[in-house]
């Protein structure tokens, strides 16, 4: 497979979603789609400022529907207030197998640090409930006690934020950003999307190269032959590396042993000019002959945008061999 073909690919898409005001640090992205048995696609969205502090921006997450995974139509909005939370990050849609109800992930900073959570099942996204949250994977302290924390990273607890959640064979897996000081990729998984466990050696990819700095899941996409596994990461020597944020590739067969596809320098970036370069947040869906891929990109005045690209899956499905 032509990596090229796919990032040519990527460069050939539209704008599906703006931020509320078209100035720098607004943000509307971190999508996260699920497609239902009867087609629908739904689509849930953070909604970001430039207002509130740092880590505290995300004022709403806002929720859509879609009948052809392109064209979407507002359902409802969910605001920080109203989840008694400082502020949204990345959230996820899924589907529950048993009640084949919709239930929604997302994650914040609460009383005990940066957890991820999920509101109660619902049969609609308009039956949302944010009063229902719950906290379903919180901080870990680390195995030695916090003695010299602020001048080693072992000795800060791990918290957890942007969970990618899917089903595999009746078992939930989460891909989730693990953060110390630094942010580094970790595997859970779970029976019911509520208990979780971490799952093999974590972290799954080494904060090296390119992505020296941050190593973030963003993506698992099933393959022919084993799985991708699109991350997201940035270096020590670019601008602002905690928000410039790029992608590459991994690939697995067996969802323990990952492989950097692209180490020497990502695959995907934003393609508009400007300080910024932010290509993130992906989510990667298959749509009969096509790969639909929605991702948040920096547009030229700093605000970020949520963007669709539509690529032939043959483009795709040889990338392990």
């Amino acid at each position: 497979m032509d990596m090229q073909q796919l990032k040519k690919g990527m460069e050939r898409y539209r704008t599906i979603m703006e931020p509320d005001r078209n100035e720098k640090d607004w943000w509307a992205g971190a999508p996260s789609v699920l497609r239902l048995p009867d087609g629908t696609v739904l689509m849930a969205l953070r909604m970001r400022d430039a207002i509130a502090p740092r880590g505290r921006r995300g004022y709403e997450i806002r929720l859509f529907e879609s009948a052809d995974g392109i064209n979407f139509k507002k359902v409802k909005g969910i605001s920080k207030e109203e989840a008694g939370i400082n502020g949204f990050e990345r959230p996820a849609l899924v589907r529950v197998p048993s009640s084949r109800k919709i239930r929604l992930f997302g994650c914040g900073e609460l009383e005990q640090g940066w957890c991820i959570w999920a509101m109660g099942d619902a049969r609609t996204l308009a039956d949302i409930n944010p009063s229902s949250l719950q906290v379903v994977l919180g901080p870990e302290q680390p195995d030695v006690e916090h003695v010299g924390s602020s001048t080693h990273h072992s000795t800060f607890e791990i918290q957890y934020k942007d969970p990618f959640i899917t089903i595999l064979d009746d078992t939930w897996h989460m891909f989730v950003i693990g953060f110390d000081r630094v942010e580094r990729p970790y595997h859970f998984t779970s029976n019911d999307g509520i208990t979780w466990e971490r799952e093999g050696k974590n972290p799954i990819l080494a904060n090296t190269g390119w992505h020296d700095f941050f190593t973030r899941p963003a993506c698992l996409l099933p393959l022919e032959v084993g799985f991708l596994l699109v991350y997201e990461g940035s270096s020590l020597n670019w601008t602002d590396p905690g928000y410039n944020i790029a992608t590459g590739l991994a690939f697995t067969l067996d969802l323990e042993t990952f492989h950097d596809l692209t180490p020497a320098e990502p695959l995907l970036k934003s393609t508009t000019p400007g300080t910024y370069h932010t290509w993130r947040y992906s989510h990667w869906m298959t749509s009969g002959d096509y790969l639909l891929v929605y991702f948040e990109a920096a547009r030229e005045n700093g605000s970020n945008e949520t963007r669709l690209a539509k690529i032939p899956l043959n483009h795709v499905q040889d990338i392990g061999d």
